[in-house]
């Protein structure tokens, strides 16, 4: 195991903060795994599942059973952990711009484009190598203007060349979850297997530039502008990434990060990464996928006290009532307003706080009928 510490453009005079990535295995092996924790900060089940996969990738190299390579980021943003007011956590946008850490990625394929017009051929496991250099070069020569984009330039250089990206996150309050791109289902199935997810959300694009879809929407938007250029060469999907959503924030736990952390590792051996005599048996999904076009995010039009009468988990049917409004200072007549389901399907995530203003959040469900356009992510 290497441990890299990666210092940050100091944002004022004194002050500078550091990425720390561990790394196992030859760095020229393949395939190349990275996984990352807590790029919105305050979301902490990722934090503690990266320390028990530590421990098992440790024991695995130990062993010599790393066959690939695996980097491993265990705090993907260190400007956002240290942002606090009124004693709370302030890690999912950066003060200084308001802008989400896990937005406003470069769009590498534009970023390559122009270069790779000139040097693809006509063979695809060189053309991958090929983008992959070239990406490189692009971002080893992107001067960073702040802290912000250090962070955004550092987290790319360290993934741009994977297989696969595993982003870990969580929600509000949730069960296990995840979001990818249509081109990289049918490679990470298996993941969604062995956590046991009960909600798979997928798109071809969600939009906004998150750090996820920057690295796997590379290789088909890449595919698609060469083609739109007339430049008729292969390029394979060189990456399948993903955002997984280990439940919700409250839930870090020795024994739900232990659970997550040997998921992972199997998902590794199941991957070639980590060598297993015994692959690992790969259980039902729990879930069918559906679009994220399909997802509802319920809103209250009401403002007033927010009581759950459907837990995350729960199948819902268009009409069941998720949770009631209560305004204890109106007439008798107006006093409780049910939110109720527009989709069916499962209710997988909902919101922490139990006020809710006006237009307020509530909670999402991922229904199976795509209804929705446009950029498909929240705030």
């Amino acid at each position: 195991m290497q441990r890299i510490e990666h210092p940050l453009p100091s944002p004022s005079l004194g002050s500078q903060k550091t990425l720390v990535s561990f790394h196992f295995g030859s760095p020229d092996a393949r395939p190349k795994v990275y996984i990352q924790a807590s790029l919105h900060a305050e979301e902490l089940p990722g934090m503690l599942v990266a320390h028990h996969l530590r421990e098992h990738l440790q024991a695995a190299e130990a062993d010599g059973r790393i066959s690939g390579q695996v980097v491993l980021v265990p705090v993907a943003n260190p400007i956002g952990l240290a942002q606090r007011l009124d004693h709370k956590a302030m890690g999912r946008f950066e003060f200084d711009t308001a802008q989400n850490f896990n937005r406003h990625y470069p769009d590498l394929a534009e970023a390559v484009l122009a270069d790779a017009i000139k040097q693809l051929g006509q063979d695809a496991q060189a053309n991958v190598a090929t983008v992959r250099t070239l990406v490189g070069q692009w971002l080893k020569s992107w001067q960073p203007s702040s802290e912000l984009e250090g962070l955004r330039r550092q987290l790319l250089r360290l993934s741009h060349d994977a297989d696969l990206v595993l982003d870990l996150h969580c929600d509000c309050e949730s069960v296990m979850h995840l979001y990818s791109e249509e081109a990289c289902w049918p490679p990470l199935e298996p993941l969604a297997r062995l956590l046991g997810c009960r909600a798979v959300l997928l798109a071809r694009e969600s939009g906004g530039g998150p750090f996820d879809e920057r690295l796997s929407g590379l290789w088909w938007q890449l595919a698609d502008r060469l083609k739109a250029a007339g430049v008729q060469v292969p390029l394979p999907q060189g990456c399948a990434s993903t955002t997984v959503e280990l439940r919700g924030e409250a839930n870090v736990s020795h024994a739900l990060a232990r659970q997550d952390a040997q998921a992972l590792l199997s998902f590794l051996e199941h991957s070639g990464v980590v060598f297993c005599p015994n692959p690992p048996v790969l259980p039902a999904l729990p879930c069918t996928p559906t679009p994220l076009s399909g997802s509802q995010t319920l809103h209250s039009p009401v403002p007033g006290v927010l009581v759950f009468l459907a837990a995350p988990g729960a199948r819902l049917a268009v009409g069941d009532v998720v949770a009631e409004v209560i305004d204890p200072t109106t007439p008798e007549q107006a006093r409780v307003h049910p939110v109720r389901a527009e989709v069916a399907g499962v209710l997988y995530a909902t919101v922490r706080e139990r006020y809710v203003v006006a237009g307020g959040e509530v909670g999402k469900i991922a229904g199976a009928t795509p209804f929705r356009s446009g950029n498909l992510l929240g705030a």
